[in-house]
């Protein structure tokens, strides 16, 4: 793998991370991360759809002019999300009624036409489907932590119902804390401004220690060639 698709895998999952460094999609972060299986569902829906929109741009970005490029990008994301929409309320329908709304709103998902005109527009067919898979996992795995914590101290557990939601093959992701009652503050929006903003926090405090790991490294090393 080439330093470059490294470096777009790095920014997808971590550094550009949609939820946790560009503040993107808050909507659907908020609103369908009561639980890890609904934030796990609505993230791999939106990574289908960036994916599939990343390299549909890529292939047609020197035959549609820059005076139109963003109405054809919108239709072709609009299509897209139409179809996801139509495979999950025929496949997944017990997850497409959870989550009803916000399917239908990827088209308004600022991210995804964000990354066509940012990146994949610029960008060969296999760096754009890298860089739609990275930043849709990224958004996934963003989702599915809030999901998970808020799950857990607002119910007392993890991946509830998704072996109903997603298939029977899910059931062993299910779990329950025995005897504990939960606090509803955090199934509430309260609760999900409140797991994002501790989340923000940690994710900062990290990459300034790992920032001045390196720089002590660096310095020792300089150090020992001196």
């Amino acid at each position: 793998m080439s330093e470059n698709l490294r470096r777009v895998i790095k920014d997808g999952l971590w550094d550009q991370n949609v939820v946790l460094s560009q503040m993107l999609a808050l909507c659907p972060a908020m609103a369908v991360t009561t639980s890890g299986t609904n934030g796990l569902g609505m993230g791999l829906a939106t990574t289908a759809v960036l994916v599939a929109a990343n390299m549909l741009v890529a292939m047609v970005r020197h035959t549609v002019s820059s005076q139109v490029r963003i109405p054809v990008f919108v239709v072709l994301i609009a299509t897209l999300v139409t179809v996801v929409d139509l495979a999950m309320n025929a496949w997944l329908h017990d997850l497409y009624k959870v989550l009803g709304l916000f399917i239908a709103l990827i088209v308004c998902n600022c991210a995804i036409l964000g990354r066509a005109e940012a990146f994949a527009v610029k960008s060969s067919v296999l760096a754009a489907a890298v860089d739609g898979l990275a930043m849709g996992l990224g958004f996934t795995g963003a989702l599915t932590v809030i999901g998970l914590i808020r799950e857990l101290l607002g119910a007392g557990t993890l991946f509830a119902q998704a072996s109903n939601l997603l298939g029977p093959s899910f059931a062993f992701l299910e779990m329950q804390i025995p005897d504990y009652g939960g606090a509803l503050l955090m199934i509430l929006p309260p609760g999900g401004f409140a797991v994002l903003g501790f989340l923000l926090a940690g994710k900062r405090m990290l990459e300034r220690s790992l920032q001045a790991r390196a720089g002590k490294a660096a310095g020792s090393a300089a150090g020992v060639t001196a």
